[in-house]
């Protein structure tokens, strides 16, 4: 089995529109879910057992918005990264 492996210098730079529109509607995303979480567990908050399963669903979506905010914040972390690295290398590098 082969492996292809990627450098940072052959990845390229994407828009930073694109990056901070899907930050955003990640973000947005997660504050949804949240939502809908507290929503589900306030409904039938009053019998806390696994077979109450708007509470499970609601306690799923609570959860889940965490994951999916910490996921849109790590795309925007990275790819800032990525540029700040590769205006570092422009730098760097004498002109031609």
């Amino acid at each position: 089995m082969t492996t292809k492996t990627a450098t940072v210098s052959s990845i390229q730079p994407s828009s930073l529109a694109a990056v901070k529109r899907l930050v955003s509607l990640m973000t947005a995303f997660a504050w949804t879910a949240l939502s809908i979480g507290v929503l589900l567990c306030l409904i039938k908050l009053g019998h806390f057992s696994e077979e109450n399963v708007l509470l499970m669903l609601g306690i799923g979506f609570l959860v889940g918005s965490v994951f999916i905010f910490v996921i849109g914040t790590a795309i925007g972390l990275v790819h800032a990264r990525m540029s700040a690295a590769l205006a570092e290398k422009e730098q760097q590098s004498p002109p031609e």
